[in-house]
């Protein structure tokens, strides 16, 4: 049900009372000072892009830090938390986070590292069903991915990689447009490869239903979950994907660059005739230091992993999905369909008689907490930097018209979203 607002909801007096009654977990979180306008703290709404950092983090990393300090290489197995079982100690929570098995996941490498891992093994073409099926508005880095290992398969990447556009004069895909796609050319279709939740309009798409219809097609059917996980609840054993990948930098707040996640489904664990390029820690634990040439894994997406484990790199991590699982997506999810739902009524006033048009669907069920909000001219990037120099909003362009803002429900406050809509009209003048 989408909420109605009053006029006084939508003043900044109301947005202050929204936050008293509905304050989420700020003060969990370091937030950055404003570099320019009139209050002290950014409004921050760039989780999309990179999260902020949990004050528990520093703390919990130091911790680790010192016993490097005290032990040496003897930390491996004696520090308080043993790097030797470090990865460990994210297990639960991950799968909890995903709607998957903890035999499911593993975090390792970063994001595309982990979809090139997973593609060796779930990306097997074999005459004409060699197709993979990604969406036009795909993250750069998994078109470079996807192309890449068509060539691999001495494949053409303009014959095998089919990108799906909206209807012409949309913004976003329709699922029944691509499950009726599947259905009409799934017998060349080996893999579907779309973002869950688009990185560029926002979409969330229907996971379940297009997993089903690749699935019916005969096509392997995997996940980018870079702007999903974190965001929006997730299922991944019970809608039988067959593998996805993540990064934990964006919603799940572990820092720049920070160590990634990887699914695989239980069905695919103990399965002989699936290829993986293997490495020394994706062997069975109780074997790992014999260092005999032969790898011997154990049935767990562990066994895709392929070097020792960064500690310091998963510290983050854990903090991190310590506060998920403390708050509980279920309470996430609420919280951020009314902070996005406040947005977008905002934007509503704001886009009314000005050049901007909100490409994100405005049903909540078909987005995550981000609007994405296209400019009739101008530069994107110049405004968020007017915007973040001039009024203290930080937001994430897209050249050269997109214009993205993640109203984060960990963090993120209804008066954050009211001070980036009051800049937008002092900033983007009214169509005459």
């Amino acid at each position: 049900m989408v909420e109605a607002f009053t006029a006084d909801d939508l003043t900044e007096e109301g947005a202050r009372r929204r936050d008293a009654a509905d304050p989420g977990h700020r003060d969990l979180f370091h937030v950055p000072p404003a570099d320019g306008g009139r209050y002290a703290e950014v409004a921050y709404l760039a989780g999309n892009s990179l999260g902020l950092q949990p004050k528990a983090t520093g703390p919990d990393l130091l911790e680790d830090l010192a016993e490097w300090a005290r032990l040496g290489v003897e930390g491996h197995f004696e520090a308080r938390r043993p790097w030797v079982s470090y990865p460990e100690l994210l297990t639960e929570n991950t799968a909890r986070l995903v709607g998957a098995l903890p035999e499911e996941v593993v975090v390792m490498n970063t994001l595309t590292v982990n979809l090139h891992l997973l593609l060796v093994s779930f990306y097997r073409p074999r005459g004409e069903r060699n197709r993979i099926v990604i969406e036009d508005t795909a993250f750069p880095s998994d078109s470079y991915a996807v192309r890449s290992q068509a060539r691999f398969h001495g494949l053409d990447p303009d014959e095998a990689v089919v990108r799906l556009r909206p209807r012409p004069g949309e913004d976003t895909l329709r699922t029944e447009d691509i499950v009726d796609y599947l259905a009409r050319e799934g017998d060349r279709v080996a893999l579907v490869l779309l973002g869950g939740v688009n990185y560029l309009t926002g979409e969330l798409m229907d996971i379940p239903a297009i997993t089903e219809a690749g699935r019916a097609a005969g096509a392997m059917v995997g996940w980018d979950l870079a702007h999903a996980a974190g965001n929006v609840p997730l299922r991944l054993h019970d809608w039988g994907v067959n593998f996805a990948a993540w990064c934990n930098y964006k919603y799940l707040n572990s820092g720049p660059g920070a160590i990634a996640g990887a699914f695989v489904h239980s069905r695919h664990l103990d399965d002989p005739t699936i290829q993986r390029f293997e490495g020394w820690w994706g062997n069975d634990p109780a074997t790992r230091f014999e260092m005999t040439p032969v790898h011997r894994p154990l049935a767990r997406a562990d066994a895709w992993q392929l070097s020792t484990p960064p500690t310091y790199a998963m510290a983050p991590i854990r903090t991190s999905l310590g506060i998920f699982a403390q708050v509980g997506m279920p309470a996430l999810r609420a919280r951020s369909e009314r902070l996005t739902g406040y947005l977008e009524r905002l934007l509503d006033l704001v886009t009314a008689g000005r050049p901007i048009t909100v490409i994100t669907p405005r049903d909540p069920r078909r987005r995550g907490c981000q609007l994405s909000l296209r400019l009739d001219s101008g530069s994107a990037g110049a405004l968020a930097k007017r915007l973040r120099h001039e009024h203290g909003v930080i937001t994430d362009a897209r050249e050269p018209n997109i214009l993205r803002a993640a109203p984060t429900p960990l963090y993120s406050t209804y008066h954050d979203c009211w001070r980036f809509a009051d800049a937008l009209t002092h900033l983007v003048e009214e169509t005459p």
